[in-house]
């Protein structure tokens, strides 16, 4: 935060009481509370892109890799299927 911001409060209603308990438990294992255990999950996601962030800048990414080439990779490295017809 930079010092000249006032801290912004933020209300979540309507939480089913099996979700805060997962809450509860998360932050007690955490040894924090559980408005600070959603204050730094919220900060992590505003830390990343959006969607189209992120897709915007992956586009700018040029590569000479076919998917076909990616797809063979992917099924050199994980092996034939246990179904798989021989």
């Amino acid at each position: 935060m930079n010092g000249l911001a006032m801290p912004k409060t933020l209300q979540i209603r309507d939480l089913d009481d099996d979700v805060y308990a997962a809450l509860v438990r998360h932050a007690s294992e955490a040894g924090i509370t559980v408005p600070e255990l959603l204050r730094r999950h919220a900060s992590r996601l505003a830390a990343r892109p959006t969607m189209n962030e992120w897709l915007e800048r992956t586009e700018r990414r040029a590569s000479d890799i076919s998917s076909d080439e990616v797809l063979e990779a992917l099924d050199d490295l994980r092996g034939t299927w246990p179904d798989a017809r021989r």
